[in-house]
């Protein structure tokens, strides 16, 4: 599994992508059940790799893509997991689901329902990316999304 740490953060984007392309066609709490589903299942693939990592010795690192690369500067697009990492893992996802349950109920009678569990699910994305990140330029995207995320979710 540990080879798979992509599909963590692969699955709040889809949320945000399912959401936030047709979030006018939801009806109800549908919206929230989606975005709520995602996050539940990245929580428990998360607790399969928390356990995994727990017998990790070093980092393990997986290398997605060469992302900058510019004579000597080779940038990867890379992840890595340690005991950490994937204790932050559970965190993130597991408060984010609980955070994205309780909003079901509390958000149920707002206009902008669907678009505020869209924005939840790309905040989640964006700190799993900053959890994950494998070098500083990875990690400093995760920040600013989650900074772009918290500002899209309080207008």
């Amino acid at each position: 599994m540990l080879d798979n740490l992509w599909i963590v953060p692969l699955l709040p984007l889809l949320g945000f992508l399912v959401i936030g392309l047709g979030f006018k066609k939801f009806k109800g709490v549908t919206a929230g059940l989606i975005a709520s589903s995602t996050i539940l299942l990245a929580f428990f693939i998360s607790i399969i790799l928390f356990f995994e990592a727990k017998e990790l010795g070093t980092p393990h690192i997986q290398h997605l893509f060469s992302w900058i690369s510019f004579g000597a500067l080779d940038i990867p697009f890379a992840f890595q997991i340690d005991q950490l990492s994937a204790l932050m893992l559970l965190v993130v996802t597991g408060v984010g689901a609980l955070i994205h349950i309780y909003s079901i109920g509390y958000m149920k009678e707002d206009e902008g329902f669907n678009k505020f569990f869209a924005y939840l699910n790309l905040f989640v994305f964006f700190m799993l990316i900053l959890v994950f990140g494998s070098n500083y330029l990875i990690m400093f995207i995760g920040w600013e999304g989650v900074g772009l995320s918290s500002y899209l979710l309080i207008g």
